[in-house]
């Protein structure tokens, strides 16, 4: 039986967290009637220094740290991370009780003039905040100008024109949460631009030992989406990549299959090394360890570069 406690929810204050956040909120609340749910905002790193890299912050995990170190303060009993942000392994004593239906994972162009990256101009110039984005279309259009993005969505979108950028690139999935897909110029193709492991899901973190809330929350994990984000993550666990490494991943459900498709880039986008693996759902995390082992000996280079 679903608990009658109060229930607070943790998360990051940006526009696009805590509308996840509340569509979480929204789902229980429908469910359990009788909780008295609130969400909480939590400052990460990640929220402080939003002009800064990746690398001048501490790279993976800057923005969900603090939230992590509130639930095991008590402070909260749920938090909700976008999967992409959640490091590999999670701190002794959290768990994840849920993993939600996944939104479109590609990654998007919102291009000034509406044309696709193919017609860009020679030369053009492209905004980004992802290192794995920025070797991705360097590999595909290396005369192309990439330079670093950072911000919230509404941040970079007017970047966009204030930076004289002719295009940015962001994940579709953020933007379908906000109601703003009619800006998206094009859907990137995953033979271009494979997307970051477990972009487009939900993970809901919580406390080890409370069965019985975990069971309540366990409910709003869907098993496909479950399932690719877990290979997901152990290929990008395998090859030891944080964010600092060009790695993307994506696990393609099909009824009962799965088929993982992962590249890792150097940054410059110069050497791009490609593999894929299919197998069942039930071997969700063995397809991600065995597709990582046959990519180190390729990737090794690359990987113990960074």
């Amino acid at each position: 039986m679903a608990p009658k406690i109060p229930i607070r929810i943790g998360t990051r204050g940006s526009p696009l967290a805590l509308r996840q956040t509340e569509q979480v909120a929204a789902e229980l609340g429908s469910l359990y009637p009788d909780w008295n749910i609130s969400v909480v905002r939590v400052r990460t790193k990640g929220d402080l220094f939003l002009e800064a890299s990746f690398s001048q912050i501490g790279g993976k995990g800057v923005f969900v740290k603090e939230i992590e170190e509130a639930l095991l303060a008590k402070e909260i009993d749920l938090a909700v991370h976008s999967m992409k942000d959640l490091p590999t392994d999670l701190p002794p004593g959290l768990l994840l009780a849920a993993i939600t239906r996944r939104e479109d994972s590609r990654d998007c162009l919102i291009a000034r003039e509406g044309r696709s990256l193919e017609e860009l101009p020679h030369r053009a110039s492209i905004g980004t905040s992802s290192v794995r984005r920025q070797a991705q279309i360097r590999s595909f259009r290396p005369d192309l100008q990439v330079r670093p993005l950072r911000g919230n969505v509404s941040t970079r979108i007017r970047k966009l024109t204030s930076e004289g950028l002719d295009g940015i690139i962001l994940a579709s999935a953020g933007l379908h949460r906000l109601g703003m897909q009619e800006l998206i110029t094009q859907y990137l193709p995953l033979e271009i631009c494979l997307p970051a492991a477990g972009q487009g899901s939900l993970g809901i973190e919580m406390r080890e030992g409370d069965e019985e809330l975990k069971e309540a929350v366990s409910v709003l994990c869907d098993e496909g989406s479950a399932c690719s984000v877990r290979a997901e993550r152990a290929l990008l666990r395998r090859l030891g990549g944080g964010c600092q490494i060009p790695i993307g991943a994506f696990g393609q459900v099909e009824v009962d299959d799965l088929h993982l498709f992962g590249v890792i880039c150097d940054p410059e986008g110069k050497k791009v090394i490609r593999g894929d693996l299919a197998g069942t759902l039930r071997e969700a995390e063995r397809l991600g360890e065995e597709l990582g082992e046959r990519l180190w000996p390729q990737a090794r280079e690359i990987l113990e570069g960074n």
